[in-house]
């Protein structure tokens, strides 16, 4: 994606700088950088949290939906998706917001690894909001139940009280009051790892064999002595076959990203293989992958990503989710129609997500100010149109819409240039790419063993001129 070509760079204005007073629903990762510089900017904020902390999707719980698969839309929701294993994929030093480094922090209950498990993300999410005073903002145990368009530009909120039952899962107080008011702006920052995709396999209808989502996938005992699938190929698939696989009697994973001849036993594993596709499955229970291998299954599991989900918005129809494609979006943010008062943070797959959402929201916050202008909404549809020309002439399917993996630092360096302000260094530019080659390397020992120890003394270098890193 060449965003500057279809685009380019346009450096802030001096105009007067206008307070907006703007919802922000979602108190993880990409909405407390949200409030954050939203309120530098001067705005008045109200962030909306359904839960009872911050952290979003980092907040761990051992509690499942009632339904595995994540199908029925009337179920009980829980919005994490974390297993208890789960460590990250990125070194912390890249991971971390630009000018508050996610370094290592003293307390007995830290995690000092380079690749932290998940509550050390937990912890250093509340230390950002600690820090700049983010929890003032947010109103916990408060569910949005409608974001609608009010006239003039500006939208209204109805949201009421939620509460946690004995299992604390979060649900809604059926006889609470709803709290409408008016906003002029919202920002859609409710995450997207919540409402699960299935993948679509010929014959399952019948399969009498169980079904689960990995966003019910919490911990491998449940599997012990099972003959388990594992669909899919990106960073949860891998973690949990390799989670399953010391208790489970075989573990076979089928990906769509290799060959259809595929099948090899994984190193390190007596009972680990990996195949191309499932092509089809039988009621007696056996499941046929397209490599031509057989296998009688106790379960299926779908490491298969997620839709995009917004219950809550009414745009009557101005923004819709097609094949996974939100939009129409500007730059993965604003529907022209409606920016600059609805726009969305965290859109983008296949990236490092924190300092994605600071660009972001430093734009939004900047544009929302007059401080920074947006092209024409006739400008921004044919931007957005030669975006899509561009995804179909190199057959990208629509469903990758938002996946900018290496286009990544292009697109935050020109939210950068737009923002006036510093673009992605080129030390994470360089740790995240030696990371991602380590992990395809050596996916069983990546997060233990690397080789950029300058990269990493490059880094701590560049924190020391942030005051949140003055313990190093």
């Amino acid at each position: 994606m060449n965003i500057s070509a279809v685009n380019p760079a346009m450096p802030p204005t001096t105009l007067s700088v206008k307070s907006r007073h703007v919802a922000v629903i979602g108190a993880g990762a990409a909405g407390l950088v949200a409030a954050r510089e939203l309120r530098r900017e001067g705005h008045s904020v109200v962030v909306f949290e359904r839960g009872h902390e911050v952290g979003g999707t980092w907040v761990y719980t051992p509690q499942v939906e009632p339904d595995p698969l994540g199908l029925d839309p009337n179920r009980t929701i829980i919005h994490s998706s974390l297993y208890s294993s789960l460590r990250t994929n990125l070194p912390r030093e890249a991971m971390g917001y630009m000018d508050f480094p996610f370094v290592t922090r003293p307390g007995e209950n830290r995690d000092p690894r380079r690749y932290p498990g998940h509550r050390e993300v937990l912890l250093y999410l509340k230390d950002f909001a600690r820090e700049f005073g983010v929890e003032e903002m947010v109103r916990f145990e408060t569910d949005v139940i409608k974001v609608g368009i009010f006239g003039d530009g500006k939208w209204k909120v109805r949201s009421k009280k939620s509460s946690f039952n004995d299992n604390n899962e979060i649900i809604s107080k059926s006889n609470a009051e709803f709290d409408d008011e008016i906003y002029d702006a919202v920002v859609v920052c409710n995450g997207h790892y919540t409402e699960p995709r299935i993948a679509d396999i010929p014959g399952i209808n019948l399969w009498p064999g169980k079904q689960m989502h990995s966003h019910n996938y919490r911990i491998p005992e449940p599997f012990r002595d099972q003959v388990v699938i594992v669909i899919g190929s990106s960073a949860s698939a891998v973690d949990i076959c390799r989670d399953i696989a010391p208790v489970a009697k075989e573990v076979h994973v089928a990906s769509r990203s290799v060959a259809d001849e595929t099948y090899m036993k994984q190193p390190g594993y007596d009972n680990l293989w990996l195949h191309s596709m499932l092509d089809h499955a039988h009621e007696d229970g056996m499941v046929v992958f397209r490599n031509g291998k057989t296998v009688l299954a106790d379960l299926i599991m779908h490491c298969t990503g997620y839709k995009y989900h917004f219950p809550f918005l009414d745009t009557k129809g101005i923004v819709t989710v097609d094949d996974n494609r939100l939009g129409p979006l500007y730059k993965h943010v604003f529907p022209p129609a409606l920016a600059p008062y609805l726009s969305f943070i965290g859109i983008p797959w296949k990236i490092v997500p924190f300092p994605l959402f600071e660009f972001q929201s430093k734009w939004i916050a900047g544009i929302l100010s007059g401080r920074i202008t947006l092209p024409s909404q006739k400008e921004m549809m044919e931007d957005i149109q030669a975006f899509y020309s561009a995804l179909e002439d190199s057959s990208i399917p629509k469903r990758y819409t938002h996946c900018i993996g290496q286009s990544q630092v292009e697109y935050n360096n020109w939210l950068a240039t737009q923002c006036g302000c510093q673009g992605v260094e080129k030390w994470r530019e360089a740790m995240y790419s030696m990371a991602s080659e380590n992990r395809r390397l050596l996916p069983e020992m990546y997060r233990d063993e690397w080789d950029d120890h300058h990269l990493v003394s490059e880094a701590y270098e560049d924190f020391i001129k942030y005051p949140s890193a003055s313990n190093l």
